[in-house]
């Protein structure tokens, strides 16, 4: 499939998410049309990047369905000039779409080399050099030379919701992150936190479906 029917396809998705009120917001639209999924997908891939439903990246692991990219890109609230660390930078996908709301550096971490790799070579090819830093490393402990931050998304689930990403938070700050059993069955959380003693207030947004946060403060 060449790459104007691949974009024609994506555009049809994004257009797909607004009607069913996934996509709410003009900021997340224009970034999922400024970086469609094709581009973050192996080559075998390429012609599904347009389904909704994820989709097999190197290592066993997965680019997650657009739909739930859009959900906490919704959720997040990313505003420009944030501070936000991604912990599971898988393809880089969603790296992107974050650069694309906050315009200003971007932290993610992935603890998979390969993976590592995969993604810097994506974002280079889309032109994210120098803005989206891909770190490798253990993301349950977070990233704490860039802390504090003002969100931090986690795009794995996890068996409980890791401290030191709770105190790399800012006051007011908002942790994303999938929690419950290893098997590919969670709940979306949203994580509020209140003061500077690490209280929080959590929200559940239900059930979702995300491959394992390995690490110390994970599986």
């Amino acid at each position: 499939m060449n790459e104007e029917e691949l974009y024609r396809r994506w555009v049809r998705r994004v257009e797909t998410l607004e009607r069913e009120g996934i996509i709410k917001s003009i900021e997340v639209r224009e970034a999922f049309l400024k970086v469609p999924r094709y581009k973050f997908t192996p080559p075998e891939s390429r012609d599904w990047a347009h389904v909704d439903e994820p989709l097999p990246i190197p290592a066993g692991q997965t680019i997650s369905a657009p739909h739930m990219v859009a959900i906490m890109l919704e959720l997040a609230e990313l505003k420009p000039g944030m501070n936000v660390l991604e912990v599971g930078t898988g393809s880089g996908w969603n790296a992107a779409l974050i650069y694309e709301l906050v315009r200003t550096d971007v932290y993610t971490i992935e603890r998979i080399p390969e993976l590592v790799e995969f993604a810097r070579k994506n974002l280079e090819r889309a032109g994210y050099s120098g803005r989206i830093h891909v770190i490798h490393g253990d993301g349950t402990k977070g990233f704490p030379p860039k802390a504090p931050y003002d969100r931090i998304i986690v795009t794995a689930g996890a068996p409980r919701i890791p401290r030191p990403l709770i105190e790399q938070l800012k006051v007011g700050g908002k942790l994303l992150i999938p929690v419950g059993s290893y098997h590919l069955w969670q709940e979306l959380l949203e994580v509020i936190k209140i003061d500077e003693r690490g209280k929080t207030k959590v929200i559940n947004h239900g059930g979702v479906a995300f491959v394992p946060l390995v690490g110390e403060h994970g599986w």
